[in-house]
């Protein structure tokens, strides 16, 4: 079934930041959201997990940074044990290891906290901890940002690799065209608050039709990058 959200809008101190926007994704699909900083990307996913969540569709966020998720003072099995149990799932030692091994976290000591583990594999922890229920949908906001390109394009072609038989959808929100062109087959492009081109990715990189696309795609230096 088609998720759908719709006429989702934000006001913040008596101005629209986002205006009526509706949002329709395919189970499995893979979209972008992408747009200059400031035109409204986060705010979109934001609103759009909220609004999912209160239909009870099964969405789960993986923030920019690990640092957004994960509590320095407790250990890696807290940060899981929590997840499970927020979940209303049982400890499932076979579907830790699934998600591990498919992240190559494997390695990782549980009984650490995340400064004992490095970025890339605290951010590939983060996503696992992101797909234990299954969701419907996965809205990854600049999810490797905070990575260097070599470890960003690996945990983004290990989650490829996990999420291809499976039917959940994937929103990549990010300002990097390259990381999107690479991933998604569809493009959003958003400027001002509003979704102003929403076609293939091809279509979009080839022939972008409005300004905010055409200004996206006229840097052809991210065709270079690895991720």
């Amino acid at each position: 079934m088609t998720i759908t959200a719709y006429s989702l809008s934000v006001q913040r101190a008596g101005r629209t930041i986002l205006h009526p926007t509706t949002v329709d994704i395919r189970p499995g699909e893979r979209v972008g959201l992408v747009g200059a900083s400031g035109s409204g990307k986060s705010t979109l996913g934001h609103a759009l997990i909220d609004a999912l969540r209160a239909a009870g569709t099964g969405v789960a966020h993986v923030p920019q940074s690990p640092d957004e998720a994960l509590d320095p003072l407790r250990s890696m099995v807290f940060h899981w044990r929590e997840t499970e149990q927020a979940l209303g799932l049982a400890a499932d030692d076979a579907r830790r290891k699934d998600l591990f091994d498919a992240l190559h976290i494997g390695t990782g000591d549980l009984r650490n906290r995340p400064w004992g583990w490095s970025r890339g594999m605290q951010q590939r922890f983060v996503i696992a901890m992101a797909l234990i229920g299954s969701p419907d949908l996965l809205v990854m906001d600049e999810p490797t940002s905070a990575l260097d390109p070599v470890v960003a394009a690996d945990t983004m072609d290990l989650l490829d690799t996990y999420l291809k038989t499976r039917k959940t959808a994937l929103l990549l929100i990010t300002h990097d065209l390259g990381l999107a062109a690479r991933r998604v087959s569809r493009l959003l492009v958003m400027d001002a608050g509003r979704i102003v081109e929403d076609a293939r990715t091809a279509r979009i990189l080839s022939t972008p039709e409005t300004a905010a696309a055409k200004a996206l795609c006229a840097h052809r230096n991210w065709l270079e990058l690895p991720c």
